[in-house]
Protein backbone atom coordinates (compact mmCIF):
# COMPACT_ATOMS: atom_id res chain seq x y z
CA UNK A 1 0.00 0.00 0.00
CA UNK A 2 1.65 3.61 -1.02
CA UNK A 3 2.27 5.55 2.44
CA UNK A 4 2.99 8.60 3.29
CA UNK A 5 5.77 9.36 1.12
CA UNK A 6 4.11 7.96 -1.82
CA UNK A 7 0.96 10.07 -1.41
CA UNK A 8 2.84 12.82 -0.86
CA UNK A 9 4.83 12.30 -4.18
CA UNK A 10 1.62 11.98 -6.26
CA UNK A 11 0.16 15.32 -4.03
CA UNK A 12 3.26 17.81 -5.19
CA UNK A 13 2.69 16.28 -8.76
CA UNK A 14 -0.95 16.63 -9.05
CA UNK A 15 -0.54 20.58 -7.76
CA UNK A 16 1.86 20.79 -10.94
CA UNK A 17 -0.09 19.60 -13.24
CA UNK A 18 -3.77 20.02 -12.27
CA UNK A 19 -4.73 23.15 -10.63
CA UNK A 20 -7.01 26.04 -12.04
CA UNK A 21 -7.79 23.86 -15.24
CA UNK A 22 -11.58 23.23 -15.26
CA UNK A 23 -13.26 19.76 -14.93
CA UNK A 24 -15.23 18.80 -18.25
CA UNK A 25 -16.92 15.67 -17.08
CA UNK A 26 -15.88 12.08 -16.06
CA UNK A 27 -16.56 8.72 -16.71
CA UNK A 28 -16.73 6.20 -13.89
CA UNK A 29 -15.76 2.41 -15.60
CA UNK A 30 -16.47 0.72 -12.08
CA UNK A 31 -19.16 2.25 -9.87
CA UNK A 32 -18.13 0.28 -6.35
CA UNK A 33 -14.80 2.94 -6.74
CA UNK A 34 -16.98 5.42 -5.89
CA UNK A 35 -17.83 6.01 -2.31
CA UNK A 36 -20.11 8.76 -2.08
CA UNK A 37 -22.28 9.92 -3.45
CA UNK A 38 -24.08 6.73 -4.21
CA UNK A 39 -25.00 7.97 -7.65
CA UNK A 40 -22.30 7.95 -9.99
CA UNK A 41 -24.04 10.62 -12.04
CA UNK A 42 -24.37 12.47 -8.74
CA UNK A 43 -20.79 12.33 -8.61
CA UNK A 44 -19.74 13.50 -12.34
CA UNK A 45 -22.53 16.70 -11.95
CA UNK A 46 -20.97 17.62 -8.53
CA UNK A 47 -17.11 18.00 -9.74
CA UNK A 48 -18.24 19.01 -13.88
CA UNK A 49 -17.62 22.42 -14.21
CA UNK A 50 -15.13 23.15 -11.52
CA UNK A 51 -11.59 23.52 -10.76
CA UNK A 52 -9.17 22.07 -8.42
CA UNK A 53 -8.04 24.76 -6.37
CA UNK A 54 -5.23 22.57 -4.35
CA UNK A 55 -4.00 19.28 -3.58
CA UNK A 56 -3.73 18.44 0.19
CA UNK A 57 -2.97 15.37 1.94
CA UNK A 58 -3.81 13.88 5.27
CA UNK A 59 -2.44 11.06 6.28
CA UNK A 60 -3.04 8.67 3.21
CA UNK A 61 -5.71 10.52 2.13
CA UNK A 62 -5.42 12.82 -0.89
CA UNK A 63 -7.91 15.95 -0.72
CA UNK A 64 -8.43 17.99 -3.68
CA UNK A 65 -10.40 21.45 -2.96
CA UNK A 66 -12.62 22.35 -5.29
CA UNK A 67 -12.59 26.01 -6.69
CA UNK A 68 -15.49 28.38 -6.08
CA UNK A 69 -16.17 26.32 -2.58
CA UNK A 70 -18.07 23.69 -4.71
CA UNK A 71 -17.01 21.27 -2.41
CA UNK A 72 -13.75 18.04 -1.91
CA UNK A 73 -12.97 15.40 -4.05
CA UNK A 74 -11.29 12.72 -1.94
CA UNK A 75 -8.87 9.77 -2.85
CA UNK A 76 -7.28 6.76 -1.24
CA UNK A 77 -5.31 5.15 -2.96
CA UNK A 78 -5.14 1.57 -1.14
CA UNK A 79 -3.42 -1.38 -2.30
CA UNK A 80 -2.57 -0.71 -5.83
CA UNK A 81 -4.60 2.87 -7.19
CA UNK A 82 -2.39 5.26 -9.58
CA UNK A 83 -3.45 8.66 -10.60
CA UNK A 84 -1.99 9.40 -14.11
CA UNK A 85 -1.91 12.41 -15.85
CA UNK A 86 -2.26 11.54 -19.75
CA UNK A 87 -3.25 12.81 -22.81
CA UNK A 88 -7.06 11.41 -23.58
CA UNK A 89 -5.71 9.68 -27.07
CA UNK A 90 -3.80 7.17 -24.53
CA UNK A 91 -4.79 3.89 -24.53
CA UNK A 92 -6.77 2.97 -21.93
CA UNK A 93 -5.51 0.76 -19.14
CA UNK A 94 -7.30 -2.53 -18.79
CA UNK A 95 -7.99 -1.63 -14.79
CA UNK A 96 -9.15 1.92 -15.18
CA UNK A 97 -11.69 2.52 -13.13
CA UNK A 98 -12.36 6.48 -13.39
CA UNK A 99 -11.26 9.27 -15.84
CA UNK A 100 -11.87 12.77 -15.07
CA UNK A 101 -11.94 15.02 -18.00
CA UNK A 102 -10.03 18.96 -18.42
CA UNK A 103 -9.13 20.77 -21.42
CA UNK A 104 -6.47 20.40 -23.71
CA UNK A 105 -7.63 16.77 -24.08
CA UNK A 106 -5.53 15.85 -21.12
CA UNK A 107 -7.56 13.35 -18.21
CA UNK A 108 -6.56 12.56 -15.03
CA UNK A 109 -6.96 8.47 -14.57
CA UNK A 110 -7.57 6.58 -11.57
CA UNK A 111 -6.20 3.14 -12.06
CA UNK A 112 -6.63 0.72 -9.45
CA UNK A 113 -5.85 -3.29 -10.32
CA UNK A 114 -7.31 -4.36 -6.97
CA UNK A 115 -10.29 -2.40 -6.84
CA UNK A 116 -9.42 -1.66 -3.32
CA UNK A 117 -9.50 2.45 -4.01
CA UNK A 118 -11.94 4.59 -3.05
CA UNK A 119 -13.08 8.54 -4.44
CA UNK A 120 -15.02 10.67 -2.76
CA UNK A 121 -17.37 13.81 -4.05
CA UNK A 122 -18.21 16.07 -0.51
CA UNK A 123 -20.80 18.56 -0.99
CA UNK A 124 -20.27 21.85 -0.34
CA UNK A 125 -21.29 23.27 3.54
CA UNK A 126 -20.68 19.37 4.45
CA UNK A 127 -17.87 18.18 7.11
CA UNK A 128 -15.14 16.44 4.86
CA UNK A 129 -14.82 14.62 7.94
CA UNK A 130 -18.75 13.47 8.00
CA UNK A 131 -18.02 11.68 4.36
CA UNK A 132 -14.89 10.62 4.39
CA UNK A 133 -14.80 8.84 8.20
CA UNK A 134 -11.72 7.27 8.27
CA UNK A 135 -10.16 11.16 8.13
CA UNK A 136 -11.72 11.56 12.01
CA UNK A 137 -9.47 8.47 13.12
CA UNK A 138 -5.97 10.05 11.87
CA UNK A 139 -3.51 10.84 14.69
CA UNK A 140 -1.30 13.61 14.26
CA UNK A 141 0.80 14.03 10.84
CA UNK A 142 4.93 13.60 11.07
CA UNK A 143 5.18 16.87 9.27
CA UNK A 144 2.90 18.44 11.96
CA UNK A 145 4.47 21.18 14.48
CA UNK A 146 2.42 18.55 16.77
CA UNK A 147 4.25 15.74 16.29
CA UNK A 148 6.61 16.41 19.36
CA UNK A 149 8.11 14.41 21.39
CA UNK A 150 5.87 14.49 24.46
CA UNK A 151 3.39 13.50 21.99
CA UNK A 152 4.79 10.30 20.85
CA UNK A 153 5.84 9.37 23.95
CA UNK A 154 2.11 9.82 25.06
CA UNK A 155 0.76 7.70 22.36
CA UNK A 156 3.37 5.14 23.24
CA UNK A 157 4.40 4.98 26.89
CA UNK A 158 2.49 1.96 28.81
CA UNK A 159 1.43 0.33 26.22
CA UNK A 160 2.17 -3.30 25.99
CA UNK A 161 2.60 -4.18 22.37
CA UNK A 162 5.95 -4.05 20.14
CA UNK A 163 7.10 -0.72 18.55
CA UNK A 164 6.86 -2.21 15.34
CA UNK A 165 3.24 -2.79 15.19
CA UNK A 166 2.44 0.78 17.23
CA UNK A 167 3.86 2.56 14.14
CA UNK A 168 1.97 1.02 12.08
CA UNK A 169 -1.59 2.14 13.80
CA UNK A 170 -2.91 5.65 12.27
CA UNK A 171 -4.11 6.61 15.16
CA UNK A 172 -0.61 6.57 16.57
CA UNK A 173 1.04 8.16 13.34
CA UNK A 174 -0.59 9.14 10.55
CA UNK A 175 0.68 8.23 6.66
CA UNK A 176 3.06 5.72 8.06
CA UNK A 177 3.54 2.22 6.79
CA UNK A 178 5.03 -1.04 6.78
CA UNK A 179 8.14 0.37 4.83
CA UNK A 180 9.18 3.24 6.53
CA UNK A 181 8.47 1.99 10.83
CA UNK A 182 11.16 -0.67 9.35
CA UNK A 183 13.35 2.04 8.49
CA UNK A 184 12.93 4.46 11.36
CA UNK A 185 13.47 1.81 13.71
CA UNK A 186 16.83 1.32 12.18
CA UNK A 187 17.69 4.71 11.81
CA UNK A 188 16.92 5.11 15.56
CA UNK A 189 18.60 1.45 17.00
CA UNK A 190 15.29 0.17 18.11
CA UNK A 191 14.67 -3.79 17.51
CA UNK A 192 10.72 -4.14 15.76
CA UNK A 193 10.15 -6.20 18.87
CA UNK A 194 10.51 -4.21 21.98
CA UNK A 195 7.14 -2.86 23.83
CA UNK A 196 6.08 0.35 23.94
CA UNK A 197 6.35 0.43 27.53
CA UNK A 198 9.81 -0.16 27.94
CA UNK A 199 11.17 2.22 25.82
CA UNK A 200 13.04 5.50 27.56
CA UNK A 201 12.02 8.67 26.64
CA UNK A 202 16.06 9.22 24.86
CA UNK A 203 14.76 6.08 22.55
CA UNK A 204 11.48 8.06 21.73
CA UNK A 205 13.42 11.30 21.03
CA UNK A 206 15.42 9.24 18.50
CA UNK A 207 12.92 7.65 16.84
CA UNK A 208 10.70 10.78 16.16
CA UNK A 209 13.88 12.08 14.69
CA UNK A 210 13.73 8.60 12.36
CA UNK A 211 10.88 8.96 11.05
CA UNK A 212 10.80 12.91 9.71
CA UNK A 213 13.69 11.89 8.27
CA UNK A 214 13.43 9.01 6.90
CA UNK A 215 10.14 10.00 4.96
CA UNK A 216 11.74 13.08 3.81
CA UNK A 217 14.33 11.39 2.51
CA UNK A 218 12.15 9.15 0.76
CA UNK A 219 9.50 11.86 -0.45
CA UNK A 220 12.99 13.64 -2.59
CA UNK A 221 13.15 10.29 -4.27
CA UNK A 222 10.03 9.98 -5.38
CA UNK A 223 8.49 7.42 -2.69
CA UNK A 224 9.21 3.40 -3.12
CA UNK A 225 8.65 1.79 -6.32
CA UNK A 226 6.62 -1.63 -4.62
CA UNK A 227 3.84 -3.56 -6.47
CA UNK A 228 2.64 -0.86 -9.11
CA UNK A 229 3.29 2.13 -7.46
CA UNK A 230 3.92 5.24 -9.97
CA UNK A 231 3.83 8.81 -9.66
CA UNK A 232 1.27 11.07 -11.85
CA UNK A 233 3.59 10.92 -14.52
CA UNK A 234 3.72 7.56 -14.49
CA UNK A 235 7.69 7.35 -13.43
CA UNK A 236 8.46 4.97 -10.81
CA UNK A 237 9.83 5.95 -7.27
CA UNK A 238 13.65 5.65 -6.23
CA UNK A 239 13.69 5.26 -2.16
CA UNK A 240 14.30 1.29 -2.31
CA UNK A 241 17.41 1.43 -3.76
CA UNK A 242 18.69 3.07 -1.06
CA UNK A 243 16.69 1.85 2.33
CA UNK A 244 18.75 0.31 4.78
CA UNK A 245 16.82 -2.47 6.12
CA UNK A 246 13.30 -3.03 4.32
CA UNK A 247 12.94 -5.39 1.10
CA UNK A 248 16.81 -6.72 2.07
CA UNK A 249 16.28 -10.01 3.86
CA UNK A 250 20.21 -11.68 3.69
CA UNK A 251 21.68 -8.78 2.20
CA UNK A 252 24.18 -6.96 3.94
CA UNK A 253 23.89 -4.33 6.66
CA UNK A 254 24.79 -1.04 4.61
CA UNK A 255 26.49 -0.16 7.73
CA UNK A 256 28.14 -2.90 9.62
CA UNK A 257 27.62 -5.46 6.80
CA UNK A 258 25.43 -7.81 8.98
CA UNK A 259 23.16 -9.81 7.07
CA UNK A 260 19.25 -8.39 7.16
CA UNK A 261 17.23 -10.34 9.43
CA UNK A 262 13.31 -10.70 8.17
CA UNK A 263 10.70 -11.74 10.82
CA UNK A 264 6.99 -11.68 11.22
CA UNK A 265 4.93 -9.77 13.73
CA UNK A 266 1.76 -8.96 13.89
CA UNK A 267 1.20 -10.78 10.45
CA UNK A 268 3.63 -8.02 9.12
CA UNK A 269 7.12 -8.34 7.48
CA UNK A 270 9.66 -6.57 9.63
CA UNK A 271 13.22 -6.14 8.56
CA UNK A 272 16.59 -5.24 10.71
CA UNK A 273 20.08 -5.14 11.64
CA UNK A 274 20.55 -6.96 14.98
CA UNK A 275 23.80 -5.39 15.18
CA UNK A 276 22.85 -2.19 14.31
CA UNK A 277 19.21 -1.92 16.39
CA UNK A 278 20.48 -3.30 19.99
CA UNK A 279 18.05 -1.07 21.76
CA UNK A 280 15.77 -2.92 23.60
CA UNK A 281 14.46 -0.69 26.51
CA UNK A 282 14.43 -1.02 30.38
CA UNK A 283 11.89 -3.78 31.10
CA UNK A 284 10.10 -2.60 33.60
CA UNK A 285 8.93 -4.86 37.15
CA UNK A 286 5.25 -4.88 37.90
Amino acid sequence: MPELPEVETVRRGLNQLTLNQEITGGDVLLDRTIAYPFSVGEFVNGIEKNAIATWHRRGKYLLAELSSSSGWLGVHLRMTGQLLWLHRDEPLHKHTRVRLFFGDQQELRFVDQRTFGKIWWVPPGVAVESIITGLAKLAVDPFSPEFTVEYLASKLQNRRRPIKTALLDQSVVAGLGNIYADEALFKSGILPETLCIDLQLKQIELLRTAIIQVLETSIEAGGTTFSNFLNVKGTNGNYGGIAWVYNRAGEPCRVCGTSIQRIRLAGRSSHFCSQCQTLRGVRRRD
